[in-house]
């Protein structure tokens, strides 16, 4: 039996974390992105109106990806989120994105808005073009069905970019 079958992360009482084992660094950022996805999707009534808010949960959720993964915040009306999912898993440069598959996410769980975000392996986090042309066809998808697109933001280690503070929705 080797190292890995050994290590474990288990979620006490009062949402304290149990972690055993020998983990490599990128075996503890693994468990620190899950462990922030888990704490947005508990955190049902968080309201996601201030960007700063939204960059802590972003930089730990996909800050050290080796691999772009698109995904989404998906809020109510004032704003709240419902859900927060990975959608897209890509390789260390892109992830195709289907417009499609984000509208039936977006009606899946009764969003009224949306935030985009996607990392960017290189620690990198500036929008491409490709970026910008995704964004925008999303944008006229989720206009048909009257979801709001609050912000997109890309993710790089240690920073990130919102394309709504640049003025790109």
């Amino acid at each position: 039996m080797g190292y890995q079958d050994q290590n474990q992360c288990v979620m006490e009482a009062g949402g304290m974390y149990r972690v055993s084992g020998l983990f490599s660094a990128d075996d503890l950022m693994g468990i620190a992105s899950g462990i922030a996805v888990q704490a947005l999707n508990q955190r049902k009534d968080l309201k996601l109106a201030d960007p700063d808010v939204v960059r802590t949960y972003l930089l730990s959720w996909l800050g050290n990806r080796k691999a772009e993964v698109f995904g989404c915040l998906f809020l109510d009306n004032n704003h709240r989120l419902l859900h927060v999912g990975e959608l897209f898993f890509g390789t260390i440069d892109k992830a195709s994105v289907h417009p499609r598959e984000v509208v039936r996410e977006c009606l899946k769980h009764n969003a009224a808005a949306v935030i985009f975000v996607h990392n960017h392996p290189s620690g990198v986090p500036e929008p491409s073009q490709a970026d910008e042309r995704i964004t925008q066809k999303l944008k006229d998808s989720l206009n048909l069905i009257d979801v709001r697109v609050l912000d997109h933001f890309v993710v790089g280690v240690d920073a990130m970019v919102s394309f709504a503070e640049r003025g790109l929705l």
